[in-house]
């Protein structure tokens, strides 16, 4: 295995998914392309956003994008992890696919929220739809959350 991309969304499962990467990296000794996507702001008034309130929302969001990125670049390398980064604008599910094909990722990592089925039926899973067309396997790495739900289930059920 020579690249992961692992696509980061900067939530709580976030920390979760960064775990587990580090983890794979240093076994299999890959490189991490860390990946987020922006999607741009929808405009929801009649009357609409200036164009220099868009660009400056939009400035400040990749911003603060690079920077959270460039955070988690660097706790990979003091841990021993080769990595870059990789910024793109646009729906989730579509730029991480189009990342996985360009830069030959043998491995897309992505965190799974736990949404119910309803939620995802109504807004939509990147998760989803990224699992259902990926040309390369694709690891989902149970939120936190998740995972204590299933931890507290199977202490019931030894008892």
């Amino acid at each position: 295995m020579k690249t992961l991309l692992v696509s980061v969304d900067f939530s709580p499962s976030t920390r979760v998914v960064i775990e587990t990467v580090v983890e794979l990296a240093k076994t299999s000794g890959a490189e991490v392309l860390l990946h987020h996507s922006l999607l741009p702001p929808v405009v929801s008034t009649e009357y609409g956003v200036g164009l220099e309130m868009m660009q400056q929302t939009i400035a400040v969001a990749e911003k603060t994008a690079r920077h959270q990125l460039e955070h988690i670049e660097n706790e990979l390398t003091a841990r021993g992890v080769r990595s870059r980064t990789l910024l793109t604008h646009g729906a989730a599910a579509s730029q991480i696919l189009g990342a996985a094909s360009k830069h030959k990722a043998d491995l897309i990592v992505l965190g799974s929220h736990g949404h119910t089925a309803f939620y995802d039926l109504i807004v939509g899973s990147t998760t989803n739809a990224v699992l259902r067309k990926a040309e390369c396997p694709v690891m989902v790495v149970p939120s936190a959350m998740t995972r204590k739900k299933g931890a507290a289930k199977g202490k019931r059920a030894k008892r």
